[in-house]
């Protein structure tokens, strides 16, 4: 006999915890299990409704009383880069890329300390060793790169040093950056903006629409360089749309900005059905 049984994840509610974007704020995150043979439709259904993937995990903000955080991603094919991008692209001229499969290996967690220790030594990632390094890189049941950039190898050497990495799952409809880090020697050369810029080309390469950015959250000096990118959407009210002006978009909390748990959950799409053996 086949039967037909949906596919139900079961989502689930994390405990209020300190805010990594505004101060004096609480997170909480709704989220369910990635795994199984349905990993990759439902990694690309929720991707499209706001979620993030970390390791074997889909996860959106689900704050009591915030819905400053939304998810964003640009719009490959209108996609133009400002002057200022268009320099970021020249001076990063002599970097390399290279695709490969999400495997950890010393070299990235040697820059991934540096960037770490640099740049976000207070950070929730900042204890992480070389084990759950590995286990944020390989830990992935989606269609996953590790996208390396590296410079040409100095004089009297073959090797060419890693300068940048970054984490990107394939979706059907675009390439979302998981994790990014670089050389923080390099912090003039706006790497982490090129490692953008690139993404968009690859996508463009490949034709696939979108490149997903994570989140964008008014009133956060974190994560306000993402309003710097043109053809940006922004994940609101359940729907796509574009930015607009970024001073247009709210960060102030109120008792009814966020909708019941039980709300959202009921409001999710999830892939079609499969067939199952019986």
């Amino acid at each position: 006999m086949r039967h037909t049984l949906p596919i139900a994840p079961q989502f689930y509610v994390t405990a209020p915890q300190t805010c990594p974007y505004l101060e004096g704020r609480a997170e909480r995150k709704l989220f369910t299990a990635l795994q199984g043979e349905g990993a990759g439709r439902l990694n690309d259904a929720l991707s499209k409704q706001g979620f993030r993937r970390s390791q074997n995990v889909l996860y959106r903000p689900s704050c009591a009383d915030c819905s400053a955080c939304m998810s964003a991603r640009i719009r490959v094919a209108d996609f133009i880069p400002s002057r200022t991008q268009r320099r970021v692209l020249r001076r990063n001229g002599d970097l390399k890329r290279e695709a490969t499969s999400p495997w950890a290996t010393e070299d990235q967690y040697t820059l991934f300390r540096r960037y770490l220790d640099s740049r976000h030594a207070d950070g929730g990632m900042a204890d992480m060793d070389i084990f759950e390094f590995a286990a944020m890189i390989e830990e992935t049941p989606v269609k996953t790169r590790v996208i390396e950039y590296s410079t040409a190898p100095a004089a009297g050497s073959r090797k060419r040093p890693l300068t940048a990495v970054c984490l990107t799952d394939v979706l059907d409809d675009g390439l979302s950056m998981v994790y990014s880090f670089y050389d923080p020697a390099r912090i003039d050369d706006s790497l982490g903006t090129y490692i953008i810029l690139d993404h968009v080309e690859l996508a463009r390469q490949v034709s696939l629409p979108y490149v997903y950015l994570g989140y964008w959250v008014p009133g956060s000096r974190k994560m306000g360089y993402k309003a710097n990118f043109s053809a940006l959407e922004i994940y609101k009210g359940g729907s796509w749309q574009p930015i607009g002006d970024p001073c247009g978009h709210s960060s102030e909390t109120h008792p009814l900005s966020v909708d019941p748990i039980a709300e959202q959950v009921a409001r999710i799409s999830l892939p079609d059905t499969k067939p199952v053996r019986g």
